[in-house]
C-alpha cells in the first residue's frame, strides 16, 4: 500500500504579513546626492530638516520693566476731559515728580516711566494714583492732594456692594445719596473733609482713613434706606466728637 507524506504546514493557520508604517527610506537622487524620505502608510513626505530659530532678545532695560512703569487705562468718556486738562496733569508730574509722562493713543493708556532724573521711585505710585483720581472723575485740584500729603487714599466701591438693588430702587438709592441739587452728597462732604464722587452705581471717596471711614458709613446708611435727616444727625455728632479729641 502506498502511503503519501502529509505536509504538516497546510493544517497550520496563514501567516499574517507585517506591514510596517514607519521607514525610512534612502532616495537617491539623479546627482547621486542622498536624502532622507519619510515614508507613513506608504505615503512619502519631505524630509525633515530641523533648523535651530534665533531667540529674539528682550529688552532689559530697567525703565521697560513694570516695576518702573504704570499704565492707566483711560475710559471713553474721560478722553475729553483729559485732553483739556492735561497741561495741569502733566506739569506736576515731570516737574515736581521728576517722571516721564505720556498718552498713549493706541492703547488708550496714560503711560508713567521713571525717568533717569527720577530721585525717589515712591513718585511713580504717588503719581499713578493722582492719575487714577482724575480719571475717576475727581477734580484736578483734588487729585493734586494725593501729591503734596501722603496720608491721603481712594476706596471705591458700589452701591451692590452695600445692598443688592435693581431698577427703580437703585435709581432711588442714588437720588438718596446725591440729595436734591447734590446738596446731600456736599454735606457729607463738607462734615467729614472728604471728596465723594458718584459714578452711576460706583462710589469713589478720597481723603484720610478716618474720614473715608467716616463718610462710608453715611454713605451705607443712606443705600440702606436712612432718611437724610438722620444721616445728617449722626454725622453732626461724630463730627463733634472728633473736634473734641484733636
Amino acid at each position: 500500500m502506498e502511503v503519501e507524506n502529509i505536509n504538516v504546514e497546510e493544517f497550520l493557520p496563514a501567516k499574517k504579513t507585517v506591514k510596517l508604517k514607519n521607514v525610512k527610506r534612502r532616495a537617491v537622487s539623479e546627482s547621486g546626492d542622498g536624502m532622507e524620505v519619510e515614508e507613513h502608510n506608504g505615503i512619502q513626505g519631505k524630509a525633515k530638516h530641523s533648523r535651530s530659530r534665533p531667540k529674539k532678545k528682550r529688552n532689559t532695560e530697567p525703565n521697560e520693566s513694570k516695576v518702573n512703569m504704570r499704565k492707566i487705562p483711560v475710559p471713553a468718556h474721560r478722553y475729553t476731559p483729559l485732553k483739556e486738562n492735561w497741561l495741569k496733569i502733566f506739569t506736576p508730574i515731570v516737574e515736581h515728580l521728576l517722571l516721564q509722562v505720556r498718552f498713549n493713543t493706541k492703547t488708550r493708556n496714560v503711560e508713567i516711566k521713571v525717568g533717569p532724573e527720577t530721585k525717589d521711585i515712591a513718585n511713580l505710585q504717588k503719581a499713578a494714583d493722582f492719575v487714577k483720581a482724575f480719571i475717576y472723575g475727581f477734580d484736578v485740584d483734588d487729585a493734586l492732594a494725593l501729591l503734596r500729603l501722603d496720608d491721603l487714599f481712594v476706596e471705591s466701591f458700589e452701591i451692590k456692594d452695600v445692598k443688592t438693588l435693581q431698577g427703580d430702587h437703585l435709581g432711588r438709592a442714588i437720588g438718596r445719596l446725591a440729595g436734591k441739587a447734590g446738596r446731600t452728597k456736599f454735606t457729607i462732604e463738607n462734615v467729614t473733609k472728604t471728596r465723594i464722587v458718584l459714578a452711576d452705581s460706583k462710589i469713589h471717596i478720597l481723603g484720610s482713613y478716618q474720614n473715608i471711614a467716616l463718610a462710608r458709613r453715611a454713605i451705607c446708611n443712606l443705600i440702606m434706606g436712612s432718611p437724610p435727616s438722620k444721616v445728617y444727625g449722626n454725622l453732626r455728632n461724630v463730627a463733634n466728637r472728633v473736634a473734641e479729641r484733636f
